[in-house]
């Protein structure tokens, strides 16, 4: 079975090519820039395959049909059983202009690939943005109930998976994973980014702010985390699946987690400093967009954010309520064993991978 892979060397992509790997008699074709072949290598090299079991197709996300050539699309037509696309920017605080080009061109240009290639099926991995800030279940049916997109990622992950909704011409099937963070078992990660903002953010308290000094938290937010194997686990095995074309399905947790359970989650494995003491959810249901803008302005709080080159207006997202159905992914995966393992389990290997590894606090 051959498969072709958008964004293969990236963090989830490089876990997808792994599972697909698996499947009996599998041929992966990544999707890689002219001159990016050396990342594929690296990636053959770590699982042990050559270049006839993952083969590199010159392209690029920003040009028609990816910029695939002729002799490639000839080569390929037909062949193609899945087209994984994940190439995109995975960025809070990318410009607007590069998340658009990347989130919904490509995602465009990916699908005229796929109808060039007359591929089996177009596996779109979306994410939870789609919801905007939309207040309370977003199930796996709803789309154009989204709102309140006030950060370019969001609001081109949501265009995005409408371009699949409405110019797809073969099947498709899309997965929308949660916050992704890293391997529940190595905790191997590849940059700082969403909870990881956290882990810097308790290890700059712990330079910056006085013992003594009872720094105030928010018991808020609704997180909701999922590790990166988990994720390429669950789209695989669902895009495997018979019969279920059309459908979205949510790759989430069943918990999840305020900002307060989350430093303290951390603290427990890491002996960083935690919030001393916090604001109430009934409190801070009632007040939160009055409280937590503010606490940027609380001096050691502002010296904290400033050292990790975290906006003011990232607070807001601490307080992101919305929850998520799965109806259709639990279904999906039943039997399969494959289910997100407890936070709280595989917390001390985020902690170890981020200790030895990723923290700027090592070179310091």
């Amino acid at each position: 079975m051959d498969y072709l892979v958008t964004g293969a060397t990236g963090f989830i992509g490089r876990f997808v090519v792994e599972e697909l790997l698996k499947q009996p008699g599998s041929v992966v074709h990544a999707l890689v820039r002219k001159g990016s072949e050396d990342k594929l290598e690296r990636i053959r090299l770590a699982l042990g395959v050559d270049d006839q079991q993952l083969q590199a197709v010159t392209g690029d996300l920003t040009q028609p049909a990816l910029g695939i050539s002729g002799d490639d699309l000839s080569h390929l037509q037909g062949k193609i059983s899945h087209l994984y696309h994940l190439g995109a920017i995975y960025d809070l605080s990318a410009d607007a202009e590069a998340q658009k080009k990347a989130n919904v061109e490509g995602t465009r240009h990916a699908l005229q690939a796929a109808e060039a290639l007359d591929a089996g099926c177009f596996e779109h991995v979306s994410s939870i943005a789609v919801a905007g800030s939309y207040h309370g279940q977003f199930t796996e049916a709803m789309f154009e109930e989204g709102t309140g997109f006030n950060n370019p990622y969001f609001l081109t992950k949501h265009l995005a998976e409408k371009c699949v909704r409405e110019e797809a011409r073969v099947p498709f099937r899309i997965y929308r994973p949660s916050v992704v963070v890293g391997h529940s078992q190595t905790g191997e990660m590849d940059k700082i980014d969403g909870p990881y903002f956290i882990i810097r953010l308790m290890e700059e308290m712990d330079r910056w702010i006085p013992d003594w000094l009872p720094l105030p938290g928010v018991e808020c937010g609704k997180i909701n985390i999922v590790p990166v194997d988990f994720v390429a686990q669950a789209i695989v095995h669902i895009a495997h699946q018979p019969d279920l074309d059309g459908k979205v399905f949510s790759i989430t947790d069943h918990k999840y987690y305020s900002v307060a359970d989350l430093f303290d989650l951390i603290s427990n494995v890491s002996g960083l400093p935690t919030f001393r003491w916090k604001f109430s959810n009934r409190l801070t249901e009632k007040t939160t967009h009055f409280i937590v803008p503010k606490l940027s302005r609380f001096w050691p709080m502002r010296k904290v954010m400033e050292s990790i080159d975290i906006a003011p207006d990232a607070l807001n997202y601490v307080v992101y309520n919305t929850t998520f159905d799965s109806s259709n992914a639990t279904r999906a995966l039943q039997g399969s064993g494959i289910t997100p393992p407890d936070l709280e389990h595989y917390m001390p290997q985020l902690w170890q991978y981020w200790r030895d590894s990723l923290s700027p606090m090592n070179t310091q």
